[in-house]
């Protein structure tokens, strides 16, 4: 078995190793606002469940070269933003937003997604997904890097609303297969749910 030392490797081997190693993830769709009012839209899979009770989610967003990307900047100025499941029907939709636009542009426009309004916060979701979270930042946190400078923003946010397609919904439980959420694995590859089992936990 090999045994590496991370801080001997470049970002980019850590990338692949963390990346190649903790899969599936599954992918948040996050829009944002900028204080210009621009609709901005990005996938990020360093996401996940934090809590039920609050319901609260985490987004762990990197900075590039020690700037912080538009929509951790968006956050945690206007402190709302929207999650997103990303599933088979809108997966190549939203891997167009993953291209680097100017600030100004915004990427739901590139990717021909409609904005659909919220309920409690400012910020627009998109029709497009099935299920969707309207959020407020609950807390964040500026993380590693080297000579005192952040590597990446973690965002702790609150759902105070969610948007759940009616078919989805069944008896309080959401009905996996026909959300059919998509999961990022490493490079450019992506998986659907496969084979499920079932494993009962221990009194």
């Amino acid at each position: 078995m090999l045994s590496i030392d991370p801080n001997t490797l470049e970002e980019k081997e850590n990338y692949k190793f963390l990346t190649g190693s903790i899969i599936p993830r599954p992918i948040a769709f996050v829009t944002s606002v900028s204080k210009e009012g621009v609709l901005n839209g990005a996938p990020f899979s360093y996401f996940n469940i934090v809590a039920s009770s609050p319901p609260l989610i985490s987004l762990s967003i990197q900075r590039k070269q020690g700037v912080r990307k538009d929509t951790a900047r968006n956050i945690i100025q206007n402190r709302e933003f929207v999650v997103h499941i990303t599933d088979e029907e809108n997966v190549e939709r939203i891997n167009i937003t993953a291209a680097s636009l100017p600030a100004a542009e915004s990427e739901i426009s590139l990717a021909r997604l409609t904005p659909a309004e919220s309920n409690k916060i400012s910020v627009p979701g998109i029709k497009e997904a099935k299920i969707r979270f309207e959020c407020v930042l609950e807390d964040f946190l500026e993380l590693g890097g080297t000579k005192g400078e952040p590597a990446c923003d973690l965002l702790i946010g609150r759902v105070v609303q969610y948007h759940i397609e009616n078919d989805l919904y069944e008896q309080g439980r959401i009905n996996q297969d026909m959300l059919a959420a998509v999961s990022r694995l490493a490079g450019n590859d992506y998986a659907t749910i496969g084979k499920v089992f079932s494993i009962k936990r221990p009194k």
